[in-house]
């Protein structure tokens, strides 16, 4: 079932405030990564607000989804969409990467409500959303994990492992959604190491394919319902999206992977934005 206009509109006003308020955080903290958390935001957005069943007062909720933030030093978006989503209050957000906040560097099972996996190291994020989605299944539990990869995970030999498992064991419940902005801490993708088509790597693997626009709300809620399809075989979603985006001089820049952001740089972007 499509989105409503109304519904449409809220999401994507929703984004322009979570991208304002992520620029806020960061330059308070003068820390942190703006690049990948500015390309993950509609992807959350359509996760939590839209497509994913998880609700902040009953947190631990055994039929919840689970959503892994693969990419974990996109942290500071996720925060932002579980503040809104009311997992914890939106002020605690200028506590980000601070002595004894519950907003670390990388989301935090322990610390953080809301988060359903310790993550940062790349390329394991895969493998134990398999592990939740196989223990769900056992568990005889209908709910879906949703993995969200990237870049820098594609890299990773652990990853093409999980993918082989999700296909052998054929674990339908697990939904990876690769925020593919094609650049990782070093560089870009092609130039760091060849990632070739994507489409046809992971179908070769057994997966099932959809490739959508990233940043586009709709079509992203439109491929997660496909996803939700049964099949027989795990589902990536290849979601196009760019570094930085929203913010020009962020846009397609790895200086910006996880840059600190000068005073004149968070005045720029806000105005960008749409922020004063």
């Amino acid at each position: 079932m499509g989105l409503t206009a109304e519904k449409k509109a809220y999401l994507e006003k929703l984004c322009g405030k979570f991208r304002r308020d992520v620029i806020d955080a960061l330059y308070e903290a003068q820390t942190g990564h703006p690049g990948g958390s500015l390309s993950v935001c509609e992807i959350l957005t359509a996760l939590y607000f839209e497509k994913a069943k998880v609700n902040p007062a009953d947190p631990h909720k055994p039929d919840r989804d689970r959503v892994v933030l693969c990419k974990g030093h996109a942290a500071p978006m996720l925060y932002r969409v579980l503040a809104e989503k009311g997992f914890f209050p939106a002020e605690e957000m200028k506590t980000l990467r601070r002595l004894n906040t519950r907003l670390q560097g990388h989301p935090s099972i322990k610390h953080t409500p809301g988060v359903d996996l310790s993550t940062g190291p790349l390329g394991a994020g895969l493998s134990a959303a398999l592990g939740m989605a196989l223990g769900l299944r056992l568990s005889k539990i209908d709910a879906r994990v949703y993995a969200i990869l990237g870049d820098g995970d594609i890299n990773e030999g652990m990853l093409w492992e999980a993918c082989m498992s999700a296909v052998k064991f054929k674990a339908d419940n697990l939904i990876a959604i690769y925020d593919w902005n094609k650049i990782q801490l070093d560089g870009k993708s092609a130039d760091i190491m060849p990632q070739g088509d994507m489409k046809a790597k992971f179908e070769a693997f057994g997966w099932r394919c959809i490739s959508c626009d990233g940043h586009d709300i709709e079509a992203l809620c439109s491929a997660i319902d496909k996803a939700c399809e049964p099949c027989g075989l795990p589902t990536i979603i290849l979601a196009d999206t760019i570094k930085g985006k929203g913010v020009s001089f962020m846009e397609d820049q790895s200086a910006w992977h996880g840059k600190a952001i000068g005073e004149a740089d968070y005045k720029r972007a806000i105005a960008e934005l749409g922020g004063e």
